[in-house]
């Protein structure tokens, strides 16, 4: 991944982070805003209803005030109580209750006897059991003709003498439903749905309540009524109501009337008690989360189109750095790549005077104060070389010369000797004459192969077979010794070659006869380090991208010095030798892209490593 597209990367993730952190902040906040709103707005329809409850029960009480207050109530008390009858006033709830638009009335006797129901006549004669409330009104469920039963609110009050109950001449019960109509007169703010939610069967008493499983009384949907009639998916409130309905207490909860979170409300259950504690109904306020929805909902369009245009914007923002920072310094970065691999000429293009291109123009002037020392360094390093070789050469020649002079000069004081002592004299000298020549010739030639090392024709190679054929050159199959000749006599040094080959091939690419050359180089170098014998390890391993050559002997060692020198051109640890040898090594190893090292510490033998770059097994 380049500079251009992590950037673009980077961006993209800041926008996305920066703008989710905000969006979810806002949806936040906003859904505790439509919480809060709901919750006041639920508050004050309780306190509305409450008002609302308070102002009905007024109006019940002052309804059976005014009849119990009536002169003709108190006629048909003071009749009933002097005749004992109370046959005639079967009816006379009935007008009494049209009259204060009452619901419900019921006149009982001193002995709990109804004496007229209003609800229902027939009733009359009946027992009706109750019991005194300490409140001015209640709650009350009344059974009705057809069997049902209606919540209305209702108030007692006592008509005639009042030193005592059980001296009351008459008791009237009178009350107002609680329904459908009295939910359409209650305020509501818009999105509000009150609903009216009430068992048919008997509800459980107070201490009944928190023991009793929903099973006793399950929920009928059927039974929550609205101010418009039957509520839209009323199984929904199951759960809440049941909850007040059981519990007693206040319950809320975020329904969900459909799968749209549109249809989705804030729900509030109130049960309402009776006199003695009971959960008689239940009263459910539900706000609509529409508006919430709707409002998160164009926050989050909002947010998918900034989000796009903070990507676009970041597009363009990584496009211009692109062009202004990261493609100059792509183009640096290629261009020091080219000064690694030696094209010290390399320039990169200079654009403006802000850093970037402060940083182009020292890149220039670097390459170029570079490629002055390398020619200064290069036009240096050949005089020295030819110094240092013209050095060499005189000193390697000046060895053989002398002898060669002296033989002349005996040759010619010899001529003056007689025949038979001058023909001993010229062949003793014709033969060191041979043999100084040959010796001059073997130092030209290596001189000569350091002076043209070839150029590698490289080629597809397996480092294994490499050590393979050095090992079958200088040892036999038996492994147990070599010849070398020492002093003109033939000695058996007792050298044991192990081979340690990899398992599997290494290939790499080099010129076979050249990297031929070098081994065997140091394995000759390795048997002069060892002219009483010992033992010789040739091994070849893969190291992660390259392959290590190792060339181990167990001869005396070498000291830090020489260790930091042998590689260096004439320089020599043995007695006779030119001290190229190493070097012509290192050249080659060099000419493979490769590197060698030594590895030593005195009389513990010494280990030559050559490191090679790896390849795959395919011919390229």
């Amino acid at each position: 991944m380049n500079l251009r597209q992590k950037l673009l990367l980077l961006l993209s993730l800041m926008v996305a982070v920066i703008l989710s952190a905000v969006t979810w902040t806002v949806l936040v906040q906003i859904r505790q805003v439509f919480e809060q709103r709901d919750q006041e707005e639920t508050a004050l329809f309780v306190s509305q209803f409450q008002r609302e409850f308070q102002h009905r029960s007024a109006e019940v009480a002052a309804a059976v005030d005014r009849i119990a207050a009536s002169e003709r109530m108190r006629n048909v008390a003071f009749e009933i109580a002097q005749s004992g009858d109370a046959a005639p006033y079967v009816t006379e709830a009935q007008t009494l209750a049209q009259d204060a638009q009452l619901d419900f009335l019921e006149v009982t006797g001193p002995d709990g006897k109804i004496v007229s129901s209003a609800q229902w006549p027939a009733r009359f004669g009946y027992f009706e059991s109750y019991v005194w409330a300490d409140q001015a009104t209640f709650l009350k469920t009344e059974d009705l003709v057809d069997g049902s039963s209606a919540l209305g609110i209702f108030a007692f009050r006592a008509v005639g003498r009042s030193d005592s109950p059980g001296a009351q001449a008459l008791i009237l019960l009178g009350g107002k439903r609680l329904d459908k109509a009295f939910l359409a007169d209650l305020p509501t703010a818009p999105g509000m749905q009150i609903a009216l939610y009430r068992h048919e069967d008997q509800a459980p008493s107070a201490t009944q309540q928190g023991h009793l499983g929903p099973d006793m009384f399950p929920f009928d949907s059927k039974r929550l009524i609205g101010a418009a009639g039957e509520v839209a998916h009323a199984d929904r409130y199951g759960p809440l109501i049941n909850s007040a309905f059981h519990s007693g207490q206040q319950a809320s909860a975020i329904l969900y009337l459909t799968d749209r979170r549109e249809d989705s409300v804030s729900a509030t259950a109130i049960p309402l008690k009776g006199e003695s504690g009971n959960v008689l109904a239940v009263l459910t306020v539900a706000i609509s989360r529409g508006g919430m929805v709707e409002a998160q909902r164009q926050i989050r369009d909002i947010a998918y189109g900034v989000g796009v245009g903070g990507i676009v914007l970041a597009i363009v923002a990584s496009l211009w750095i692109a062009a202004r920072i990261s493609r100059p310094i792509e183009q640096l970065a290629r261009a020091a790549e080219q000064v690694a691999e030696g094209d010290w000429d390399t320039r990169v293009a200079e654009h403006g005077r802000d850093e970037i291109g402060v940083l182009a123009r020292s890149f220039n002037h670097m390459t170029g104060e570079l490629s002055a020392q390398r020619d200064r360094l290069v036009q240096t390093e050949r005089v020295a070389a030819w110094r240092e070789l013209a050095r060499r050469l005189a000193h390697e020649l000046k060895n053989p010369l002398f002898p060669l002079q002296l033989t002349v000069e005996n040759l010619v004081r010899a001529r003056e000797l007689p025949d038979a002592e001058f023909d001993e004299v010229f062949r003793e000298s014709t033969r060191t004459l041979g043999m100084e020549i040959a010796n001059l010739k073997t130092i030209i030639g290596r001189f000569s192969d350091f002076s043209r090392m070839p150029r590698p024709q490289l080629e597809r190679v397996d480092a294994n077979e490499a050590l393979r054929r050095v090992a079958a050159l200088y040892f036999p199959a038996s492994m147990r010794g070599v010849e070398q000749k020492v002093d003109e006599k033939k000695l058996e040094l007792k050298i044991d070659c192990s081979l340690k080959n990899a398992s599997e091939p290494l290939w790499i690419d080099a010129d076979p006869e050249l990297l031929h050359r070098a081994l065997s180089n140091l394995v000759l170098n390795a048997m002069d380090a060892m002219p009483d014998g010992g033992s010789l390890t040739l091994s070849a391993q893969a190291r992660q991208e390259d392959v290590e050559i190792r060339v181990e002997d167990s001869g005396a060692g070498l000291t830090p010095e020489e260790c930091e020198r042998l590689f260096t051109p004439y320089y020599t640890t043995k007695e006779h030798g030119t001290g190229l040898g190493l070097a012509i090594v290192q050249s080659v190893v060099a000419d493979h892209n490769g590197a060698i090292a030594v590895e030593s510490r005195e009389g513990g033998g010494a280990t030559f490593v050559i490191t090679l770059p790896r390849v795959d097994g395919s011919i390229s």
